[in-house]
């Protein structure tokens, strides 16, 4: 049988992929790493040629096999798929425990490390050697027969348990709608989530308007929707997604799921001698310890609540003054707040849509991109996809070179999960026949067009796009020839936000924006004037922006951290406390938020949430340096290619810091950019 996912093809045949081709393909290429392996271990003396570079091509393989069966689980679900996608991923972590605790294999890399040619490795080779062997430990290669079979049970039952948990997420997504037919009830909201509304009813072979809790429609439903009730059932459908309550209370709940994953987390990292989950996730990152990382949040939360605070006490002011309000509930925050920032800066983000269709914020992006690294991006037509609304393109550098290619899916739709992401399809390696080019998808979850209106952004997700490019940028701009450190491979969770992060400030250039920002009808740039008062209102309710993700980075530690009982009612009481400690706003009691936090139950980014933060640091001080030569400046952008994108995980990414700055990050540029830096901000820790 023809498999289209053992094809030799630089991207995958979407089109011609099944749910039956899946499990053959990867039957035969775990046997055909297994074989490999037995092969290197049987060749004598091992160096780079007789052992990584079989391994690493065996690995490869395997990944490209299996990187578009789980990002077409991402995408476009469907049952048959999804158990594909699932048996599979099974024997992928068996498969990847197995390896990691094979201790003849682990001999194997220390003699290389131990031997005649460890000297005479690249650091980069030498870094892919030493991560290697550091995985090796924390696959438990050094345990006992039986701890090593007990930790290989927990590792295949996490990796169930955190895909069912974000499965549960995306059926709850789909599992509710509000099916409207009377216009009073959408009085306040722009004609353009109107029409949206309008056609996920026609999709569903409804008269008027549908309202469902995907985000192009959820968001500005409590934004901007006038009437409280339908904010408050839309607020309590979403913040009880999969949980025990709300209108679908229990029928996908993941608070079961939360509490055995939490459990087996702590058993994994017990077993291998460390005292947390914590302890056991820093031994990747550039954090050392559990201490750093809590007074790294407790620093920003020092400076930062005082002035989250008086965002609060504003907006109850404006709610009290105006309307009359004695009290603010959860759903009404964002309706007044978007309110307070109409009257205080006569601005709306729903104002700088018609400035930011879809073609030119992708080809103004491009520009960007361009001015700075020397890198070109075209379109390519063509190209197999999974779906109508797919683009992709290539990337180019200045002599002409192929760098890498990209798929762009831009839109919301059903089968898709939510968010924004980027993900690697092909990683670069150089082969025998030169550099194989990478790839990613790129995803995100916008407004489609409806009818003959285009998809017209808002600047948060212009933002998004931004943000998801600079992840982009770092997987398709790398000139590490090794797949294990390539791109975003082997970098520190917590300074993989550096790219993404850092490409987000030139939303906010005038220069930039007037290659972003140009009316859908007119071509005009956009208005001086309204520039104005965007910019005016880039720190509107940054204290509060910046307390409530502190809470999620606090309530993601801790919950890994501290010794607990991790039951449901445990879980929330520790999200609790933690809101006592830093939030400004009072949540109901209903409130199911963590039971769908995806990042930290089923994303990696368990005790992980930080890295946001810890990132945004580096970032800031890094865009400031562009602040001091020229956002535009070339020779800034090739520095910060050669030290940062280029790099891949090779190097310790604070020496690759402070080789582009000229010293270690400071909190001050952050702070700056969000507001909060003034007289009054307590002092760095």
């Amino acid at each position: 049988m023809h498999n289209p996912l053992l094809t030799d093809a630089h991207t995958p045949p979407f089109s011609e992929i099944r749910p039956e081709h899946i499990e053959p393909a990867i039957d035969h290429l775990l046997a055909e790493s297994r074989a490999v392996v037995k092969q290197v271990l049987g060749n004598g003396q091992h160096t780079w040629e007789s052992l990584i570079v079989p391994l690493q091509d065996a690995d490869e393989r395997l990944y490209r096999c299996f990187s578009p069966v789980s990002h077409l689980h991402a995408v476009a679900d469907t049952p048959a798929l999804r158990e594909a996608h699932n048996r599979c991923l099974a024997k992928l972590t068996d498969h990847a425990t197995e390896m990691g605790q094979n201790a003849a294999l682990f001999d194997a890399y220390t003699a290389l490390a131990e031997g005649p040619q460890w000297h005479q490795l690249t650091p980069a080779q030498r870094k892919v050697v030493n991560n290697a062997r550091r995985e090796f430990r924390l696959s438990g290669v050094a345990l006992g027969a039986r701890q090593r079979q007990q930790f290989k049970a927990i590792r295949q039952r996490l990796a169930r348990l955190q895909t069912q948990f974000e499965e549960n997420i995306m059926d709850a997504t789909e599992g509710w709608y509000k099916h409207i037919t009377d216009a009073k009830y959408l009085l306040g909201l722009p004609e353009s989530v109107q029409v949206l509304a309008a056609e996920a009813a026609r999709q569903k072979q409804l008269d008027g308007w549908v309202v469902t809790l995907e985000f192009p429609l959820y968001h500005p439903v409590m934004t901007y929707a006038d009437d409280a009730a339908l904010r408050q059932e839309v607020y309590a459908a979403y913040n009880s997604r999969a949980s025990d309550t709300g209108p679908n209370a229990g029928t996908w709940d993941n608070g079961p799921i939360m509490t055995e994953i939490l459990a087996l987390r702590r058993q994994q990292a017990a077993l291998l001698g460390f005292d947390s989950h914590a302890d056991y996730s820093l031994a990747r990152k550039m954090a050392r310890t559990p201490a750093e990382v809590l007074e790294f949040l407790g620093d920003l939360a020092a400076r930062s609540k005082p002035a989250a605070m008086n965002d609060y006490a504003e907006l109850e002011e404006f709610a009290r003054s105006e309307y009359g309000v004695a009290a603010l509930n959860a759903w009404d925050i964002p309706w007044y707040s978007e309110k307070l920032r109409q009257k205080r800066f006569a601005f709306s983000q729903e104002e700088l849509r018609p400035w930011l269709p879809v073609p030119q914020v992708i080809s103004g992006m491009f520009t960007v991109v361009q001015r700075l690294y020397g890198v070109s991006i075209e379109p390519v037509a063509g190209v197999d996809t999974w779906h109508e609304d797919v683009q992709f393109f290539q990337m180019r550098d200045d002599a002409g070179e192929l760098r890498g290619s990209f798929y762009l899916d831009l839109y919301a739709r059903p089968g898709k999960r939510g968010g924004a992401w980027m993900d690697e399809c092909v990683v670069r390696k150089k082969t025998a026949d030169g550099v194989q080019t990478p790839v990613a998808y790129l995803n995100c979850n916008f407004t489609p067009p409806v009818a003959d209106k285009p998809s017209l952004l808002t600047h948060d997700e212009v933002i998004t796009l931004f943000h998801e490019f600079g992840h982009g940028l770092h997987h398709l701009l790398t000139c590490i020839d090794y797949p294990a450190i390539a791109g975003i491979n082997g970098v520190p969770w917590d300074a993989v936000e550096l790219p993404s992060q850092f490409m987000e400030n030139w939303c906010w250039q005038r220069t930039a924006l007037d290659l972003i920002a140009r009316h859908h009808d007119t071509g005009a740039p956009l208005p001086e004037a309204l520039f104005r008062k965007m910019d005016k209102a880039r720190t509107f309710q940054a204290g509060m922006q910046m307390v409530r993700q502190l809470e999620l980075a606090l309530f993601d530690f801790r919950l890994h951290a501290e010794k607990r009982g991790h039951d449901t009612a445990d879980i929330q009481a520790l999200l609790d406390a933690v809101r006592e400690q830093v939030a400004v706003i009072h949540l109901p009691a209903s409130n199911r938020f963590h039971y769908g936090f995806t990042h930290i139950f089923a994303g990696g980014y368990d005790a992980g949430y930080y890295s946001y933060k810890w990132a945004e640091v580096l970032s800031a001080d890094a865009f400031s340096r562009f602040e001091e030569t020229g956002i535009f400046n070339q020779e800034t952008g090739k520095q910060f290619l050669g030290c940062i994108l280029e790099q891949g995980g090779a190097y310790d990414p604070m020496d690759l810091f402070v080789k582009f700055r000229g010293r270690r990050p400071a909190t001050d540029a952050l702070l700056r950019h969000a507001g909060l830096l003034t007289e009054d901000t307590p002092a760095a820790a």
